[in-house]
């Protein structure tokens, strides 16, 4: 590809889509440990130093690029769930499918969620992560409005907490969803052990569903002095 030296903000903004979206098929091939400048570089043609002028780190292309995905999630979120009848577990059970079935058709998202907080969150400057958290407060309050316009019982604060208990379990779950070489082959060897393999999308359903039923029948107050944005927030 070639690249030539960017004037205009509007050819910046393309070069830094470029970036973007050239990561994104690079997280399409391997986990976030294998992503390296120099190969990213390498993809888009254009020198490491250069890459560099449009954001300071890996780090910082990859919490941008983990931005993008999620608001093209929550719009996918917001467009799957549709109003339906039904006793409020079953609307708290549907809430809890949709969620993990649409998160599992985005390994990008699941992978850069995964690594934010061991990975990501780290080799950036304060500019870069102010934008970050602010750009995750907007994401989880438009998750918690959709998940109130669907399961309005929760209420503002356990919405929130839904948000939270998302973003955990996914990171947790994934990494163990998306097994190396050696653990299938001994999935392979030994049909008895299929069992522990872990199936992201069941998983992260099931643990939402027990959540939502747990918060809807415990109802409680946050500790004094906690927000309920905080809660999620210290999760992304």
């Amino acid at each position: 590809m070639d690249f030539k030296r960017a004037h205009s903000e509007e050819q910046r903004a393309e070069r830094r889509r470029q970036i973007l979206d050239t990561a994104a098929v690079m997280l399409a091939e391997m986990p976030v440990a294998k992503i390296s400048l120099n190969e990213l570089s390498r993809r888009i043609g254009l020198a490491k130093s250069n890459v560099l002028r449009y954001y300071e780190s890996r780090e910082a292309i990859l919490l941008e690029l983990l931005n993008t995905e999620l608001e093209q999630w929550v719009t996918e979120l917001e467009q799957t769930l549709e109003p339906v009848e039904g006793t409020v577990r079953e609307r708290g059970d549907r809430l809890a499918a949709v969620i993990a079935e649409t998160l599992a058709r985005r390994p990008v998202l699941c992978d850069l969620n995964s690594a934010q907080a061991s990975v990501l969150d780290h080799n950036v400057s304060a500019d870069v992560a102010l934008a970050y958290k602010r750009a995750s407060r907007k994401s989880i309050e438009a998750q918690a409005r959709i998940i109130l316009r669907y399961v309005p019982e929760l209420g503002a604060q356990d919405a929130t907490r839904v948000v939270a208990m998302t973003t955990l379990i996914a990171g947790a779950a994934w990494p163990y969803s998306q097994p190396p070489e050696a653990m299938l082959a001994a999935y392979a060897a030994d049909p008895s052990l299929a069992a522990m393999r872990t199936d992201f999308t069941d998983l992260l359903r099931q643990a939402l569903a027990v959540t939502i039923s747990g918060l809807l029948a415990r109802q409680e107050d946050l500790p004094v002095g906690s927000a309920p944005i905080d809660i999620a927030l210290q999760a992304q």
